[in-house]
């Protein structure tokens, strides 16, 4: 059974940083690539971003040069480093594995970035 389960969330003034990471059991991280999204109350799911099996990482726009994805194959997790945070970056952030059988997803994390 594969499992998501991200954790370092927490409330944040505009300018600090926060490392979101993102553990999986039952499947191998390696092999699959890998997502960072976020949801804003009243808005729609988006990508932040990923990281594919080999390696190659590409991120929104909004998010370029501030955040970085990396993975850990030994821990078999994923972190997001968040730098310079803007309140428009707060929402609930979830991982994503997508394998050749289907996508997971993590329960969520809170992100709140205060002016």
């Amino acid at each position: 059974q594969v499992q998501l389960v991200e954790s370092g969330g927490g409330l944040v003034q505009a300018g600090g940083s926060l490392r979101l990471s993102c553990a999986a059991s039952g499947y191998r991280i390696s092999i699959g690539g890998m997502g960072w999204y976020r949801q804003a109350p009243g808005k729609q799911r988006e990508l932040v971003a990923r990281i594919t099996s080999g390696g190659n990482t590409n991120y929104a726009d909004s998010v370029k040069n501030r955040f970085t994805i990396s993975r850990d194959n030994a821990k078999n997790t994923v972190y997001l480093q968040m730098s310079s945070l803007k309140p428009e970056d707060t929402a609930v952030y979830y991982c994503k594995l997508g394998t050749s059988f289907g996508n997971y997803w993590g329960q969520g994390t809170q992100v709140t970035v205060s002016s």
